[in-house]
């Protein structure tokens, strides 16, 4: 049987990493974001250079009310944390939305860069 090893990045740092991606604005994605990032919506579903990626972030503050429940987090490396977690929150209409996402981030010289963003809509009749 493997031996689990301890998670030694920063949890707290990258969920807060992770809601600024919610809420930042195209030069919050550009700083966060590794130079290519792989994302997978029902949407689309490529990689995407950095600056792509920023000019999807066109307004900041398109999500309000973000709630974040963790649902595991792995380190496969020291340089590599994958997490997986539940969200929901309300779109700049009003309209409510919920989602299972991951996100790999890679450690670079200048910290945390998200490298990997998949989400799955979930419906759901009452907020949680």
């Amino acid at each position: 049987m493997a031996k689990t090893r301890p998670i030694t990045a920063d949890k707290k740092e990258l969920l807060d990493l992770e809601k600024g991606f919610w809420t930042g604005d195209s030069a919050y994605f550009a700083a966060h974001a590794d130079v290519e990032c792989l994302v997978a919506f029902p949407e689309m579903a490529k990689a995407m250079p950095n600056a792509d990626l920023a000019k999807t972030a066109t307004k900041p503050n398109r999500w309000r009310d973000l709630d974040i429940k963790l649902k595991g987090m792995v380190e496969p490396g020291s340089d590599i944390v994958m997490l997986t977690y539940e969200a929901h929150a309300t779109r700049e209409s009003g309209e409510s939305y919920a989602a299972l996402v991951s996100t790999g981030y890679v450690h670079r010289a200048d910290g945390w860069k998200m490298m990997f963003h998949a989400q799955t809509p979930i419906e759901t009749l009452t907020r949680r």
